[in-house]
């Protein structure tokens, strides 16, 4: 299989478009991480100077996942959080065919740290950690009260849909996992009231949060959004794959749930129930477990070799040990 390429005269075609008065196209280099979609950083000959972006492509010889949202409703959707003044990119061109690109979008490059053990550990954040968990409350709250109407593409998940397509994907793998059996069955006993359903994230959570010494620059990696229970973004972000080992600091491994729900109160004025949270925490963590598994499903099928799946697919079994701690909390 061919590396990933993109082709130079079709980016200098588009460079106008990007910047005015851009001429062409100084740098192109392929970014690392992006499991399921490509990311190049594009720098273009402008009239200041080189102007850096960043081009978010879905990769052309890969089947779109069953789980995502359209890359081009994907790139909407982060126009309308920026607008919003949500943390996030500038969206400066979504691809048509014409292009001659694929499929993807192109947006505003922001600088910062998204790996997860460097914002929990690195001293460039310790001035900043204690106030993360606050500010991540306050940001999902304004994602929560983006209009759904901007973004009509978006498909409704109620918490029935989303274990339904979680133990759906479970099975379809035909691999028996009593762990998450266990976990399937408690959240079925122990469903929530129907809530009220608003845009959430969908994947909102350390490592996919760009950071500054100042706290959050942007909210990255928007496909897996969805209309449904905003507890579930709060819950997610509180899973403990998320913690980067620092498992005392149940929000992305940097704060305390107190935080992170007073943060969110403040701006959203709504109460947070605990409650709702830790089962989403539990919905969440079976979830990458099952997504785990998932990329060992790919990688024993046809479709392109990623060195993050492998890497992926050993941690099923770290969301075994996480679902029996949680389960034993709640028993």
């Amino acid at each position: 299989m061919s590396a990933p390429s993109l082709d130079r005269d079709a980016l200098a075609a588009l460079a106008p478009k990007l910047a005015p008065g851009a001429t062409g196209v100084a740098e192109v280099r392929q970014l690392s991480g992006g499991a399921s979609q490509e990311l190049w950083l594009v720098a273009l000959d402008a009239p200041g100077g080189p102007m850096r972006t960043v081009l978010r492509r879905k990769p052309p010889q890969r089947a779109a996942s069953e789980l995502a949202i359209a890359i081009e409703t994907e790139a909407l959707l982060i126009a309308l959080a920026h607008d919003a003044g949500v943390p996030s990119p500038r969206v400066l061109h979504t691809l048509t065919r014409q292009d001659g690109l694929g499929a993807g979008f192109f947006m505003s490059f922001v600088d910062g740290e998204a790996l997860g053990g460097r914002i929990v550990r690195d001293e460039a954040f310790a001035a900043v950690r204690p106030k993360l968990a606050r500010q991540c409350g306050e940001i999902l709250a304004r994602i929560h009260t983006l209009s759904r109407e901007r973004v009509t593409e978006l498909p409704v998940k109620d918490t029935v849909r989303v274990i339904d397509e979680l133990e759906q994907a479970y099975r379809a793998e035909d691999w028996p996992r009593p762990v998450f059996s266990l976990a399937f069955r408690w959240l079925r006993q122990n469903m929530p009231a129907p809530a009220e359903t608003t845009i959430v994230h969908g994947d909102f959570r350390n490592g996919n949060l760009l950071m500054g010494p100042e706290g959050v620059r942007a909210v990255l990696d928007w496909e897996l959004a969805h209309a449904g229970d905003p507890m579930e973004d709060l819950g997610w972000i509180c899973v403990n794959s998320w913690r980067f080992g620092m498992i005392d600091k149940p929000v992305g491994g940097f704060g305390a749930r107190e935080d992170l729900f007073a943060g969110y109160e403040a701006v959203s004025g709504a109460k947070v129930d605990a409650a709702r949270v830790r089962f989403w925490e539990i919905v969440g963590t079976l979830r990458w477990g099952v997504i785990c598994t998932m990329s060992g499903v790919l990688l024993r099928g046809e479709g392109p070799f990623t060195v993050e799946r492998p890497m992926i697919a050993r941690r099923a079994s770290e969301t075994e040990l996480d679902l029996l701690n949680l389960l034993e909390g709640v028993a």
